[in-house]
């Protein structure tokens, strides 16, 4: 499982590595694939704040992670990690159309 968290992790320094991005970017920083961001009335807030959703996720999802070290192979546990992953992906997209709502133009 050494192996199944290391890839955890390379994905959770990709979710930093997104929120630092967009936390230095002078433009609105888009969240979903292949949308154009939208046309914000605080662009240093709302980047801030997609930055702080991206860091945080990438936190939870390593924490989630961090538990791959002490599982066996083929653990049915597995299933709760990837079933937490569902909600924090869901969780993440509420907690944008909030971020969105709050700084849409």
């Amino acid at each position: 499982m050494i192996i199944a968290f290391i890839i955890w992790t390379i994905v959770a320094i990709l979710f930093m590595g997104i929120g630092i991005s967009a936390g230095k970017t002078k433009e609105p920083a888009g969240f979903f694939t292949f949308v154009d961001p939208p046309k914000v009335t605080d662009v240093k807030g709302y980047n801030h704040a997609v930055s702080v959703l991206w860091i945080v996720a990438a936190a939870i999802f390593e924490l989630m992670g961090i538990s791959f070290l002490f599982l066996k192979q083929n653990s049915p546990i597995v299933f709760l990690i990837v079933f937490g992953v569902v909600v924090l992906i869901v969780g993440m997209m509420i907690a944008y159309s909030r971020i969105e709502d709050k700084y849409r133009a």
